[in-house]
């Protein structure tokens, strides 16, 4: 029991977190104030939740104030972190036509009855921090709320065991709150569209006949699964209750259907891997163009390159250097593409002090910046020790990036893409213009919205269900389906799942666009596969599969991971019933079109870059992506 700021009455505390900054000014963001404070939910007549100030409290602490202990010094940083703890808000917009429900307990303190609390809603405002803004059910919102130090997800688990929480249909960032009570779990059963006859009396038939009542309803689900996966015109499609003009085959249960979402595949050939490419001047024509591209790339999805043509190698892989440029076109090239790096570099070197403190977004890049580059990579010589000249090139390549994308900036996770291309290049401009090229593939992975992480291991679940469809349920049913113990290896490519070196090797498989899109999700099925055993035949919950995976750091083998991956492609496409889904994955569903491919589009792109428009040439030009002249098939 504890005493409240709201009440002097003795509340039952439930849940409480320090850190949450109240922002009492969330449209004039030049003018911004934050409150440091407590978030609870307390139960006294009834239960409410409450925010109030460190005052409050006894305590005090400054109001102006974003900080977080530095991982390497452990002083706090008073400036603000785009990208830090990205988190959960709630928001609404309703009728505002009731008074407000919450009592205000101070200047900005309140409380608001459970039973009163209508939705929840990620929000962004414009200095680019994450909010929970909580609404009434008469449209009143309370101030923004920022978890400073995490505990959002801590704060919905504990509100679900008094409310649901309903995410919207068609915004993924809106909640909706519901008592726990039948009408509103009738209206959520009705919402999902799973009974045909959600009426009133939905939930005294599920109290009555559970085991009907829900598998009848969730064997649509089962239906939309299989009609996903499975290609248009296939004979074996489900019968479904709704379609009485197929006839009930026997062996099934009146009123249900099989659930059956595999698909048959043969036996998963063995795979051989090659030798490294180590050689470079016999692929190169008398004026320095590259002759033969296409098996350059296969020669690199075979074995990766030596260490010592990676400088050159994987200048071309992404994209910097058109494959069809001749020596003396990259020469101009680097020229001008030295020139534009170091402008875009002296616009943030040029900032003073005082007007960064008037630009936050700059000042935060900076600060996640400084600290992450101090603990990436440090156990490579390159990085390693104080006062590394390495790692004062890791930082003004990705200050300089910031200026470059400055709509994306820098996200947490990013130096581990840039420190490998630093190593290889050893040179500010061409890990900075590998790193556009690299990141071209994989930026939108640290968006905001995470859409696109989401899509890959959604796309991640399609290719394991039709390999594994056992496994796959295993892991669904522990993780809820979104094979979330995987978000790591596909934000930054597996980057510290290996070592240094078997890095630049998977890293440059991937970027040769061979055998197929997606290849590193295929990596990802090859890990799973290989701890099949491990995973299913033992006692794991979601958090020890987590741990699991995570022991598996620096343990795997890469030349088995990538023979795994491609013995699994070629086992897929060997399917005469691939399902559509996968074929989409995979990208072999879309024929490509040769004309990437043609001298022709290679000039042009030469061309783009050196920023000549000769009379007759196309107005669009291909695509720098080191995917733009890929292999449509399997070589």
């Amino acid at each position: 029991l504890k005493g409240s700021s709201t009440s002097s009455l003795s509340l039952l505390l439930i849940f409480e977190k320090e850190g949450v900054y109240l922002h009492t000014n969330a449209k004039r963001s030049n003018q911004d104030t934050t409150i440091p404070g407590f978030i609870r939910i307390v139960e006294n007549a009834l239960l409410t939740l409450e925010w109030s100030p460190l005052e409050d409290e006894g305590r005090s602490a400054p109001a102006v104030l974003y900080t977080k202990k530095d991982g390497e010094g452990g002083e706090e940083d008073t400036n603000f972190d785009p990208g830090y703890e990205p988190d959960w808000a709630v928001i609404s917009t309703v009728k505002r036509d009731r008074d407000p429900p919450f009592r205000p307990t101070g200047l900005w303190s309140f409380s608001l009855p459970l039973s009163e609390l209508y939705s929840l809603r990620r929000a962004r405002f414009s200095l680019g921090r994450n909010f929970l803004v909580l609404t009434s059910r008469g449209g009143h919102p309370l101030p923004p709320l920022h978890f400073h130090r995490g505990g959002t997800r801590e704060l919905f688990r504990a509100l679900q065991r008094y409310i649901m929480l309903d995410q919207s249909p068609v915004d993924g960032r809106l909640f909706l709150a519901y008592p726990h009570d039948s009408g509103a779990l009738s209206q959520s059963f009705e919402k999902l569209q799973l009974f045909d006859d959600g009426g009133s009396d939905l939930v005294s038939r599920f109290i009555q006949d559970p085991y009907a009542t829900t598998f009848g309803g969730f064997s649509k689900v089962t239906n939309f699964f299989k009609a996903a996966l499975k290609p248009p015109g296939s004979p074996a499609h489900f019968r479904t209750a709704q379609d009485p003009s197929l006839p009930h085959q026997s062996d099934e249960e009146p009123g249900f259907e099989l659930i059956n979402c595999g698909v048959e595949l043969g036996p998963r050939p063995d795979v051989t891997r090659g030798q490294p490419l180590n050689k470079w001047d016999e692929f190169l024509d008398p004026e320095g163009r590259v002759k033969y591209p296409e098996k350059i790339k296969e020669l690199v999805f075979r074995g990766g390159v030596t260490p010592f043509l990676r400088k050159e190698v994987w200048k071309f892989l992404l994209g910097f250097y058109p494959w069809n440029s001749t020596a003396k076109e990259r020469e101009d090239i680097l020229r001008l593409k030295t020139d534009e790096y170091f402008r875009m570099k002296v616009q943030w070197k040029s900032v003073g002090e005082e007007q960064e403190m008037r630009n936050s977004l700059l000042r935060g890049y900076r600060s996640l910046i400084e600290r992450d580059v101090s603990r990436t990579d440090r156990h490579n010589t390159f990085f390693s020790g104080n006062d590394n000249p390495g790692l004062t090139l890791l930082h003004d390549v990705l200050m300089t990036y910031c200026m470059y994308n400055f709509d994306l900036g820098y996200v947490q996770g990013m130096s581990d893409l840039l420190s490998p291309l630093l190593f290889v290049t050893q040179n500010e401009v061409e890990s900075f213009w590998c790193l556009t090229g690299f990141m071209e593939l994989v930026h939108q992975n640290f968006e905001e919205s995470q859409e696109a992480m989401k899509k890959q291991l959604l796309q991640l679940s399609i290719l394991l269900k039709a390999l594994d469809p056992e496994l796959c349920d295993f892991l669904d049913s522990q993780d809820s389906g979104s094979l979330c113990f995987c978000f790591r290896w596909l934000l930054i490519w597996f980057k510290r799942e290996f070592s240094f070196e078997d890095i630049l090797t998977m890293w440059e498989v991937i970027w040769s666009g061979l055998p197929c899109d997606n290849f590193h999700l295929l990596i990802a099925c090859s890990i799973l596969v290989s701890q099949r055993g491990e995973l299913i035949g033992s006692d794991h919950d979601f958090n020890t599969i987590l741990k699991h995976i995570n022991e598996l750091t620096m343990k795997l083998d890469l030349q088995t991971v990538l023979r795994g991956a491609e013995a699994i492609f070629l086992q897929l496409t060997q399917c005469k019933e691939l399902p559509l889904k996968v074929q989409q994955v995979l990208g072999l569903y879309v024929p490509s079109s040769s004309e990437e491919d043609s001298p022709d589009s290679q000039a042009s792109e030469t061309r783009r870059l050196l920023g000549e428009s000769p009379a007759g040439a196309s107005s669009s030009s291909s695509s720098s992506s080191p995917h733009a002249a890929r292999v449509p098939t399997y070589p």
